[in-house]
């Protein structure tokens, strides 16, 4: 079968030229075969070109034959399994039985193929090259074993590969191979081509491996057999279906054509293995298998296989190819879609857009924006046109009129001028605070006489908690402004405040310009929380940015580096809150208005828990007014043992802890008044008795009434139950919803020891009770002196030493023969000693407290005293008159002693502040030591 078919007017005498180097033929006449394989392949790859199937054939393993008799030749070719490319030389390849063995890394080389390969054993290059010059170009290629041991890469084992030498390198070597013929060597690039197989006998020498082999023949078939002609057809089915996936595959074919000969079952075999993408080892098993029908059956799988790949791949490029041809009709079609409509005028293009939209925005307001505005604006929108969209410098522009038309250019709120109103609305959300609530009102008081309002900055100063930022709401509330808040805690960049320069990425405009955009009017009242806080960094010092802001005269043109325009502040309000105002840098501090909040009385605090913390978090627990019953004295305990701070706040978070635990223990209740379900009775009264259990630390406050419903109508009776249970919370089950109390009583002692003074002291919490001890450490003649303690500052240690000094001379007047200061080393303590204490207000308490030590005389009860005192005895005036007041009345005081300086600031405190105190002033410490000493027992 498959014979080639002899074409009488092509067909040429070959002849073999004894010693030359290769064989000569008419190159351009040959041969034209025919068969049934060539004739599907032919049509398979569609070549017009006939010289792909016209070729001379030498047979180079025919036997002896005059050079004349080249047909016969090409007839014996179909019966042989090999044959040679282009004979080199006189010698067959069957005259190899000796050969050089190259170990193939990656795949086998099958017949017909070409094969380069890397040598890189210098002695087996050069074996190979002598061997071409001796016309022996022909050597044993055969693949290499896999190392079980090995887990490296491929270059690893290719690099192990050729370390092996002699009988290492023998046993990894596959026994069957093929015969190569060497076409070309370069440098150490080696190019094969198979020829036929060859299976391994013996080793020759070591290093190069030289091998005995003997060449193998397909075993003998039926070329008529049907199965045998039904596999081939399905292979070349499928070859059909591979060949027409990649032009890659069809120049296998037309090289394999020429170059071996006509195909015929074995070679069609050989062909469907060697193009499929199999793993070397299935390539081997179809090289060793000589039984032609078996051969056919392991290359119709390995193509099946490589079809089955080729369709995988094919349908995830279908999908991707879809994908991406689908965006790109959307796009198309969208381009398409736009290019239509403004053809037809129905849509402008989007720098169009863009400018209606910002005209559109300006045209109600035009009259009402500043000309030098308007100006900008229009120049910009200029640019706009000019620019292209996908510039950068378009998105630059487009953001700059963004903000520029987004501003409330002239828009003004309605303002209420109602005084009463105000005062309502102030009234509702604060108790007390009467100073801050009379400023306001002035405000609007002179607002309602000019017919319009004026922008200010007011300074709120006082402890935490007091109301600072929830007063700043309240106030544009009662004056119809919108509100705007923002912090200024640890704010070290400028830009923040001013902006940034349109120049850099990413720029805004500054925390001024972002209120005026959310707020949407030009007069709101902004919160600046916190300014005595300011940082100060690398990117410059936001205190003084804040002086163009803060600044009556200055704001009227502010100017944000990103707008680069002055913008008019006059009309905002500003309300800034600090703790302390000492740390405000002067020229800021000087454009503020400071109104101080020194805290709450506990009166006041009373009346705000009762009136607005306890309503709010009852509200927000979802407890019912009828459910609870929080008594005042259970208030005041708290306020006095656990929320002795001058704000609010922890009082607030008391007594959210109470009322959650209040609707736990409701909760609780109702879950154990439920019916009973129809589980077992043993189930729920185990999970009653757990929850009774769970519930027996706030189960003592409940106050039940009698009434217990019947079993049948518990269900039906359950609202009422719960709605007549009231839990009452008290002073003395108080400890059971706030633990154990945290503060006790201030007063040390009820009669204060001999040279113990109650001293009065400024915190930033509010005011608090100071004591001053001293004692005698040591007595000896000469010995004066005087030891500090208690982690005073500067400022009280020279205040120490002062009032040594003038109780001393003061000692020497009141008793001339005490030495006690001469003789007498003393010791003064500030407690606590954790606490870090400075002021200029503890001389008066100190001289006292040294005198009493000195005179051995006690002080006046229930006395407490604040001042300073200079060497002459002069009183100076101090701060904080209301907040040390209140500090008083907390701890029981019952008589004060202030500087005379500060009577003005006494007078002016609330009367139920000033109500039950004994109240001196002194401008003398001589006028203090009568009223220490005079009722001395």
């Amino acid at each position: 079968m498959l014979k080639a078919l002899r074409s009488s007017s092509c067909l040429q005498q070959a002849r073999f030229t004894t010693g030359a180097s290769y064989l000569q033929s008419n190159p351009r006449h040959g041969i034209k075969l025919s068969s049934p394989f060539h004739g599907v392949l032919r049509t398979v790859l569609a070549n017009k070109n006939p010289n792909l199937v016209q070729r001379v054939f030498f047979c180079s393993d025919s036997s002896e034959k005059s050079g004349s008799d080249t047909v016969s030749a090409i007839e014996e070719a179909e019966s042989n399994s090999a044959a040679a490319i282009v004979p080199t030389a006189i010698r067959k390849p069957d005259d190899f039985l000796t050969v050089l063995a190259l170990p193939l890394p990656h795949r086998p080389l099958f017949p017909g193929f070409y094969m380069p390969i890397y040598v890189k054993d210098p002695k087996l290059l050069a074996a190979l090259v002598e061997s071409r010059k001796r016309q022996a170009p022909y050597a044993g290629a055969f693949l290499v074993k896999d190392d079980p041991g090995s887990e490296g890469t491929g270059a690893d084992a290719e690099k192990n590969i050729y370390e092996l030498k002699g009988k290492d390198l023998l046993n990894r070597l596959h026994e069957v191979g093929t015969l190569a013929q060497i076409t070309s060597i370069q440098g150490d690039q080696v190019v094969l081509i198979g020829h036929r197989r060859l299976r391994i006998t013996e080793m020759v020498s070591e290093d190069p491996l030289t091998v005995k082999v003997d060449h193998l023949k397909d075993s003998p078939y039926n070329k008529d057999d049907d199965v045998i002609k039904a596999t081939s057809f399905e292979v070349i089915t499928t070859l059909r279906d591979v060949l027409k996936t990649s032009s890659l595959w069809r120049d296998h074919v037309q090289t394999y054509n020429q170059h071996i000969g006509d195909f015929n079952y074995p070679r069609l075999a050989d062909f469907g293995a060697a193009i499929s993408g199999s793993n070397k080892l299935q390539c081997q098993q179809v090289l060793e298998e000589l039984d032609v029908y078996k051969r056919l059956r392991l290359s119709l799988e390995l193509l099946k296989k490589e079809m089955e790949i080729h369709k995988i791949q094919e349908s995830i490029a279908k999908a991707i190819e879809e994908k991406i041809s689908t965006e790109q009709r959307r796009y198309l079609l969208n381009e398409q879609y736009k290019a239509i409509k403004k053809e037809l005028g129905l849509e402008t293009d989007d720098k169009t857009a863009v400018t209606d939209k910002f005209r559109d925005r300006i045209d109600p307001n035009k009259e009402k924006i500043p000309p030098h505005v308007l100006q900008v604006i229009e120049e910009e929108l200029k640019k706009l046109q000019l620019l292209e969209a996908s510039s950068s410098e378009f998105n630059v522009t487009r953001n700059y009129l963004d903000w520029l038309t987004a501003l409330p250019w002239g828009n003004y709120s309605d303002e209420n001028f109602d005084v009463l109103r105000a005062q309502q609305i102030l009234d509702e959300d604060h108790y007390g605070l009467t100073d801050v609530k009379e400023r306001i009102l002035e405000f609007i008081a002179v607002g309602k006489l000019r017919g319009t309002s004026q922008g200010k900055i007011i300074c709120l100063s006082g402890p935490p908690g007091v109301g600072k930022t929830s007063i700043g709401r309240s106030i544009a509330r009662a004056l119809n402004r919108n509100f705007y808040r923002f912090s200024v805690g640890g704010l070290s960049d400028v830009a923040e405040i001013k902006g940034h320069r349109r120049t850099y990425i990413g720029a805004m405009p500054g925390k001024m310009v972002q209120c005026l955009k959310s707020v949407g009017t030009a007069n709101p009242l902004v919160l600046i929380d916190e300014i005595d806080k300011l940082g100060r960094g690398h990117a410059g010092d936001p205190a003084s940015a804040m002086l163009e802001l803060l600044d009556p005269e200055q704001n009227a043109n502010f100017l944000d580096h990103y707008l680069d325009v002055p913008i008019d502040l006059s009309k905002v309000l500003f309300v800034c809150t600090a703790n302390v105002v000492e740390t405000i840098p002067g020229p800021l501090l000087d454009r503020m208005e400071i109104i101080p909040i020194a805290g709450y009385i506990t009166d006041e605090k009373m009346h705000i828990a009762r009136d607005y913390l306890e309503k709010n978090t009852r509200d927000a627990c979802g407890v019912k007014p009828e459910q609870v019953n929080l008594t005042d004295a259970a208030l005041l305990s708290l306020i006095e043992n656990y929320c002795r701070e001058a704000g609010v706040r922890s009082l607030q978070k008391q007594i959210e802890k109470i009322y959650r635990k209040i609707a736990l223990q409701l909760v609780r209740q109702g879950a154990q008044n439920k019916p009973l379900g129809l589980g077992s009775e043993s189930t729920q009264d185990a999970t009653e008795s757990k929850e009774i259990e769970e519930a027996e630390v706030v189960e003592t406050n409940v106050s039940a009434t009698t009434h217990t419903p019947h079993p049948d109508h518990q269900a039906s009776d359950l609202k009422d139950n719960e709605a007549t249970e009231k839990v009452l919370v008290d002073d003395k089950n108080l400890a059971d919803y706030v633990g154990k109390p945290v503060f006790h009583a201030e007063r040390m002692y009820d009669q204060t020891p001999l040279g113990v003074v109650m001293g009065l002291a400024w915190t930033a919490m509010g005011g608090s009770t100071l004591y001053i001890e001293t004692t005698q450490v040591e007595q000896g003649e000469g010995k004066g002196a005087l030891h500090l303690t208690g982690q005073l500052g500067d400022v009280m240690k020279e205040s120490a030493q002062i009032a040594h000094t003038v109780a001393r001379a003061i000692l020497t007047v009141k008793d001339h023969d005490n030495p006690f200061f001469a003789n007498s080393k003393v010791h003064l303590h500030v407690p606590a000693g954790a606490t870090p204490k400075d002021g200029p207000s503890a001389g008066c308490t100190m001289i006292t407290s040294l005198l009493s030590l000195a005179m051995n005389k006690h002080v006046k009860k229930d006395l407490a005293m604040t001042g300073e005192v200079t060497l002459t005895g002069r009183v100076l005036p101090i701060g904080g008159v209301k907040e040390k007041t209140i500090a008083a009345r907390r701890s029981g005081v019952k008589t004060i002693i202030f500087p005379l300086a500060n009577k003005r600031d006494f007078d002016e405190l609330a009367p139920n502040v000033k109500e039950g105190l004994e109240v001196h002033f002194v401008d003398d410490y001589n006028q203090i030591f009568d009223l220490a000493f005079e009722t001395e027992k």
